[in-house]
């Protein structure tokens, strides 16, 4: 089986719980043997994938497959063209440098839930948004990219792994799903 699940802010990707304050999935009632594919760090939000099938995992994290995750990001200050250049090109990191990209400027803020935590607000520095589109997952490597061209991400929302997006599976967070045969087609093919 296959599951997608709105990860909210503050959960952990896994489901053993190393701190008594730490949310982990194991709250949210997954059947037993389901594992998370990849993951999420505790501050992000949005799709993560669940399965209890080994072959989920190499189909959708080995980096030979090049398979895309989009996310938005709200960024401290006015994403400029020069910084969603260096996106899309690939960004020197201290241990490597980011494969290319796709980046591009979100005109509008994106409908995701408010946050609770809210971000922090400073009255004047502005933020935007930017969608952004990988097909390696390192390390907090969208937090750390952004960072390090000037804009450091105030919050982070997976939107879409390979063709699936989120908007379209009607859960909210904290609700998961088993995914469709023809959902799980959606998985494997790339975003459009």
């Amino acid at each position: 089986m296959l599951i997608a699940f709105h990860k909210p802010f503050d959960v952990l990707s896994q489901f053993t719980q190393e701190h008594p304050s730490h949310r982990t999935l194991a709250e949210f009632g997954f059947p037993p043997h389901v594992y998370a594919i990849g993951r999420l760090d505790r501050d992000s939000e949005g799709l993560l994938l669940l399965s209890d099938e080994a072959h989920w995992n190499d189909r959708l994290l080995n980096p030979r497959h090049a398979h895309p995750r989009t996310y938005h990001a709200q960024v401290d200050g006015e994403i400029s063209d020069e910084a969603l250049r260096q996106l899309r090109s690939g960004v020197d990191l201290k241990e490597f440098r980011t494969l290319p990209g796709k980046a591009q400027r979100l005109d509008t803020e994106p409908a995701h839930p408010p946050r609770d935590p809210p971000i922090r607000f400073r009255k004047n520095i502005p933020t935007s948004w930017l969608e952004l589109t990988l097909t390696e997952g390192k390390n907090r490597q969208v937090r750390r990219m952004t960072a390090a061209i000037g804009f450091p991400t105030l919050r982070l929302v997976r939107v879409s792994i390979g063709g699936l997006k989120l908007a379209d599976l009607g859960i909210k967070e904290g609700q998961w799903r088993e995914l469709t045969a023809e959902e799980q087609r959606q998985v494997i093919q790339p975003s459009r």
